[in-house]
């Protein structure tokens, strides 16, 4: 993978029209692989510390499928018109030997785009060996630069001067582009944000400005503490000139806006004000096998089981196609009428699948 083809701007390849489409028309276009359930932080919206303690049970190396497995899977899910992978946890440089796997999975003929999602905390130590073996972008998540919101959102561990350290280290190996990505939570970190902004203008970091979302069910979501994106491009617009990007492929996520100023660029990424699900083209294959049309799902495919008792490249495949052939997922179109019902649903948790 080039530098080149990591560019913010490239446009992905679409799968070929002959590839499979959910019940809506979408393509399954991203596969994010969590090979991690486990995190070094435990921040509040993903893993709050009350439910994720010390005896909190994890799983077990022999759960977590094997990089073999994994790769396994990408190859199935590229045949099926998968362009862009991408690794998360949990935290995934907590998985050892990770740079290996990214190499791995940088061979397989036809992805477009490799990328990985971490907190930071390690990415200094790994960021040259990762871009070494083929990745081609990475994106860090970071909430706030004031030490003591980082601390509250972060759950009390980790290193703010420790983040710092692995996005410049993820900048001098070339890793481009890095995000950075911040969920704004109000009264919170909202007065933050600014600051943020402030800090990577004239970077060659993207920060992305991110509506808090119902994930799971441990972190006592409350609409009331979502800052829409449009009052955060209010307020933005109130110190900076900004004007909005086109978008490079259909399906992208964030709302991408320049400044003015050529300071560089920032995003939007607005689940809960305006739902994307309508382009929605991204799987999630979780740590432990389970395959996933969506980032709110109750349920998924178990491939871990079908792989461990010997099934052929071939029937792999087409678990992965009836899955994504079945998929009906629009949960942030509904989350007002679901979130109503009687029964609540119980959604997979985040560290399992990713964000």
């Amino acid at each position: 993978m080039t530098d080149s083809q990591a560019d913010a701007g490239k446009v992905i390849a679409h799968p070929a029209a002959g590839h499979p489409r959910d019940r809506l028309g979408r393509a399954m276009h991203d596969l994010r692989i969590s090979v991690m359930d486990r995190c070094n932080f435990r921040c509040p919206y993903c893993m709050p510390k009350e439910t994720f303690h010390d005896r909190y049970r994890f799983l077990r190396a022999s759960e977590r499928l094997g990089f073999d497995e994994i790769v396994r899977v990408a190859r199935s899910a590229v045949s099926l018109g998968v362009r862009k992978i991408r690794l998360t946890g949990g935290e995934p440089l907590l998985r050892a030997g990770i740079a290996d796997l990214v190499g791995e999975l940088s061979m397989i003929e036809g992805v477009q785009d490799l990328a990985l999602t971490t907190n930071g905390m390690l990415l200094a130590q790994h960021a040259a060996e990762l871009k070494g073996n083929g990745l081609g972008r990475v994106t860090v998540s970071l909430d706030s630069l004031d030490p003591d919101v980082f601390a509250r959102m972060s759950g009390g561990f980790g290193g703010l001067e420790q983040v710092l350290e692995g996005i410049d280290a993820a900048l001098e190996a070339g890793l481009r582009p890095v995000k950075v990505n911040a969920v704004v939570r109000r009264s919170l970190n909202d007065h933050t944000v600014p600051a943020l902004l402030e800090h990577f203008r004239g970077t060659p970091v993207i920060v992305r400005l991110i509506e808090y979302m119902d994930v799971g069910n441990r972190n006592a979501w409350n609409p009331d503490e979502v800052v829409p994106s449009s009052e955060l491009l209010e307020a933005i617009r109130a110190r900076w000139a900004v004007t909005p990007l086109p978008g490079t492929y259909r399906g992208e996520v964030a709302e991408r806006y320049r400044y003015d100023d050529g300071a560089g660029e920032l995003g939007f990424i607005s689940s809960v004000s305006a739902p994307f699900c309508g382009d929605c083209t991204r799987a999630r294959l979780s740590s432990e096998g389970v395959f996933y049309t969506c980032l709110f799902a109750t349920s998924g495919t178990d491939l871990r089981g079908p792989l461990r008792a010997g099934c052929t490249d071939d029937e792999l495949a087409e678990q992965l196609r009836a899955a994504w052939t079945g998929r009906q997922d629009r949960y942030s179109e509904q989350r007002d009428a679901l979130r109503r019902r009687e029964q609540p649903l119980h959604k997979i948790e985040m560290h399992y699948i990713g964000g």
